[in-house]
């Protein structure tokens, strides 16, 4: 399976900047848990490094790295950055998920 993960642009700035503060690397791990209202939740960490087995892709110098586990999952996705009144987030665009709860943090297959 090809890697198929997207990092937008938005979301590459956000992650440089909270690497920044927290002089980490620009390195954002998703991962996906069971939990939600749906069923499965995205889990966002920042991470110091890409394992082995991780699928990596990379925006302008900042990585995504997804385990394997979970990228069966997510594959197709595009990691965005939104800010909006209701607060600032990053979404999870996923084509595999067949239902969605209003938060957009949790979704079922």
């Amino acid at each position: 399976m090809g890697q198929m993960l997207t990092l937008t642009e938005s979301a590459a700035k956000r992650v440089a900047w909270i690497a920044d503060k927290q002089s980490k690397p620009a390195i954002l791990r998703l991962s996906v848990e069971g939990g939600g209202c749906s069923g499965f939740q995205y889990k966002f960490d920042l991470a110091d490094q890409a394992d082995g087995d991780d699928s990596v892709s990379e925006t302008s110098g900042v990585q995504l790295v997804v385990d394997p586990i979970s990228l069966d999952l997510v594959n197709g996705s595009v990691v965005d950055f939104v800010e909006s009144l209701g607060g600032a987030a990053f979404r999870v665009e996923n084509p595999n998920a067949a239902a969605g709860c209003g938060c957009g943090s949790s979704f079922g297959i």
